[in-house]
């Protein structure tokens, strides 16, 4: 019996000082808004991919796009004991409860991706770009691109109430303002998917004069971009020529709309969130030295300059 309890012991002993040491060896949850883009599947395959590279075993969890499978999923890494929680968030709002009970049961949560509205003790971190810096980045392009030139352009939002719908919509306003050549005349929600898109697209067209009176399109994912790309040549009119088109994200199929002149720029957004994630939680696990509240991720503005169909293949070895 005295064995049998030092042993116990021990392995007790061992596990709390493997976990208080790294993140190798925990149980992390892993909440994912859903598949509705390139992108977000890249993000979710590196994740995985990130997860089985440190020992770490993650418990994957698709909200659909719905706000209320997250919050129940949260619930159930939080019965299930996890040792942290990663959530890349639907909606800015309506986390707080959740939260609290993620706090209380000591567990650390971390943001992927994507911002909230809620105390920020209630998380340890947030890992994203910067969002309204994408959007500020995107407009520049256009403000230099189209000059002194009269431009109406028309805008894809995302997800309504998405912490990158409004940032980057921000963003790009903030970059247009001073420029009363260049005007957004039509802006709706495609909701980050092509289906969507594609949808919306078809209707500036035909609210602006078959497109004959639209100079641009800003789409806040390349996604809603490559549907309103097709939309554009069923109109009978050339995008990247006719029609510019701006997006965000930089997925491989916007680099062969690029190669093939459809597209005129794309601004990066690394899918690599869970690295940064993963290295953050495992040094707080180390010293308990919380990190800071936001971990910046790198944007960069790609156009046709930068050989895009090399980019296109590079991207395809990223989990796209």
């Amino acid at each position: 019996m005295k064995l049998k309890t030092a042993l116990l012991s021990a392995t007790i002993l061992a596990a709390c000082m493997f976990g208080s040491a790294s993140a190798g060896g925990l149980t992390v949850g892993f909440s994912q808004i859903g598949s509705e883009s390139g992108w977000r599947a890249a993000e979710t395959t590196v994740t995985k991919e990130q997860a089985k590279k440190r020992g770490i075993d993650l418990k994957f969890a698709d909200a659909q796009q719905k706000q209320e499978n997250q919050i129940k999923a949260l619930r159930s890494f939080i019965a299930q004991g996890v040792d942290a929680i990663l959530i890349a968030p639907v909606v800015e709002t309506g986390w707080d409860d959740v939260l609290k009970e993620a706090k209380e049961a000591k567990i650390p949560v971390i943001l992927l991706d994507r911002t909230i509205k809620a105390p920020d003790d209630l998380y340890l971190t947030a890992v994203t770009s910067d969002l309204v810096h994408e959007g500020k980045v995107a407009g520049d392009f256009l403000v230099k691109t189209v000059g002194d030139k009269k431009c109406n352009v028309v805008e894809l939002q995302g997800t309504t109430g998405s912490s990158p719908a409004i940032a980057r919509k921000k963003g790009f306003e903030e970059a247009l303002a001073g420029h009363d050549n260049l005007k957004i005349v039509r802006s709706q929600t495609g909701d980050f998917t092509r289906t969507k898109g594609k949808e919306v697209m078809e209707s500036f067209l035909k609210a602006e004069n078959g497109g004959k009176d639209i100079c641009a399109l800003y789409a806040h994912n390349d996604d809603m971009a490559v549907g309103a790309i097709q939309a554009i040549k069923e109109a009978g009119l050339k995008p990247g020529k006719d029609i510019l088109v701006v997006s965000i994200d930089a997925v491989p199929d916007i680099f062969k709309a690029m190669s093939e002149g459809e597209s005129n720029a794309t601004v990066e957004l690394t899918p690599n969130m869970a690295g940064p994630a993963f290295d953050a939680l495992d040094a707080y696990l180390k010293d308990k030295k919380a990190p800071p509240k936001w971990i910046q991720t790198e944007s960069k503005l790609y156009t046709p300059s930068d050989d895009p169909m090399k980019v296109y293949e590079e991207k395809k070895g990223q989990g796209y």
